[in-house]
């Protein structure tokens, strides 16, 4: 690839993750390598299993959890700024040809950080490098700059009705 462009997957439907690691599967099969950051998730959900069969693929969770029920905390707040200065690393260094930062959105809104330092990290990315940053509430800054944005629009969930969440590989 001669330019790496930014994609933003947003809004309040289910889904965002999904369409992140489906661009990363078809970027692996084309021989691409692949890196993902999951921002606030550490519970192994089903998708994290692509690794044992697709080798190209790197997935490291980044987070100590979701903020479905809980405010985020001090902790959160640094494992944040050191998954941002994580994946910047891997954004300039190239080794990886896509790089997901899965709800990057999330810690961007909940202020674990600032979107100037997301900003920054993507403009300091080698210039072939795919990024896909994924989660609701994405900032117009982001939206801005973006060479793609997807939102992605609940219309009806099974969760209204009460249905839990599925679990993840360990539960």
């Amino acid at each position: 690839m001669d330019k790496g462009y930014i994609h933003i997957y947003t809004g309040n439907g289910k889904g965002k993750t999904t369409a992140a690691f489906g661009l990363a599967v078809r970027a692996a099969c084309a021989g691409l390598k692949v890196y993902i950051g999951q921002f606030v998730k550490d519970m192994k959900y089903h998708e994290v299993g692509v690794e044992k069969v697709l080798p190209n693929i790197k997935i490291e969770q980044l987070g100590k959890g979701c903020f479905i029920d809980k405010l985020p905390d001090e902790k959160d707040k640094l494992l944040a700024k050191e998954a941002l200065d994580r994946c910047a690393e891997i954004l300039k260094d190239g080794k990886y040809d896509v790089v997901i930062l899965d709800e990057i959105n999330i810690a961007l809104y909940f202020k674990l950080l600032n979107v100037e330092d997301v900003i920054e990290a993507l403009e300091e990315r080698k210039n072939n490098v795919e990024v896909v940053l994924t989660g609701r509430y994405a900032p117009k800054e982001l939206i801005e700059i973006a060479d793609l944005v997807t939102e992605i629009k609940e219309v009806k969930h099974y969760y209204e009705q009460g249905v839990l969440s599925r679990k993840g590989i360990d539960n």
